[in-house]
């Protein structure tokens, strides 16, 4: 269905890929493609504050992962491999030829780290907010720990299920998504990826805890940041107050000007 606007035509419908579709939003036009990649249990409405303030410069393009938000259906594969597949059949699908910027929060960050370092002819830059930090943080403690915080909200997602606030997807497959994001944040198998990225890239790293951390665990991850940048030129970093949970609601204006910063400076 494609829906007219002052700005032009945004088109939404559903996208077939392997077993499942995906529900996708295109706001079209001549901007800068600009993709958004969604927290790993958040929806595309999440974008809405980041997407307002960048405004018809961009093409703002937005979608639900499998078995996420009201109408992306489920699957019987959620994994990472996956999710980076779903972003290539999203862009061919809208007919994106030209190099677009790439950003991700959460999960998102993690898949725009991949698809950016797989893809370096096809992106202008990359915003990776709050995630895509490498670090060694699961262990078998931390294993039982997801598993049990699954099982413990599942009520409540069941709950939610209807609105789309919370994935299709049941406790376990929630946990092994959790525990599988894990072994890919491992410093020896996320830094070399971060290490080959070769275009404009900006993390906006959020403050504090969020749902499911403890303490200081959260503030442990994001320093790992810092040796990404010192070993990658083309990589900056930013810090912002809210929490990780917040950070899209809050920073939008930070998190916009990150994607005007990598799309000015690819284009310079």
């Amino acid at each position: 269905m494609s829906i007219v606007t002052a700005t032009g035509t945004t088109w939404t419908g559903m996208v077939p890929i392997d077993d499942t579709a995906l529900s996708v939003t295109d706001t079209g036009g001549r901007g800068i493609p600009v993709i958004y990649l969604n927290g790993q249990f958040a929806t595309q409405g999440y974008w809405k504050h980041v997407i307002a303030d960048l405004g018809p410069e961009f093409r703002h393009i937005t979608f639900d992962e499998r078995g996420r938000g009201r109408k992306s259906q489920t699957s019987a594969d959620y994994s990472f491999e996956a999710a980076i597949r779903d972003v290539d059949a999203v862009l061919a699908a809208r007919g994106v030829t030209e190099k677009a910027v790439v950003i991700g929060w959460s999960y998102g960050a993690f898949l725009a780290a991949h698809w950016t370092s797989r893809n370096p002819g096809r992106v202008l830059g990359s915003v990776l907010v709050d995630g895509a930090q490498p670090h060694d943080w699961l262990d078998d403690a931390m294993e039982v720990r997801i598993r049990k915080l699954f099982k413990r909200l599942r009520p409540v997602m069941a709950l939610l299920r209807p609105t789309g606030l919370t994935p299709r997807l049941n406790a376990v497959q929630q946990a092994e998504c959790n525990i599988e994001l894990g072994k890919i944040a491992r410093a020896a198998n996320l830094g070399p990826v971060l290490d080959a990225i070769t275009v404009p890239t900006r993390y906006v790293l959020a403050s504090g805890v969020s749902t499911g951390s403890k303490g200081e665990e959260q503030e442990v991850i994001r320093a790992s940041v810092k040796d990404v940048v010192e070993r990658n030129a083309n990589i900056e970093s930013t810090k912002v107050p809210s929490n990780h949970d917040q950070i899209l609601r809050r920073e939008f204006t930070a998190i916009a000007d990150a994607v005007r910063e990598v799309s000015a400076h690819a284009a310079g």
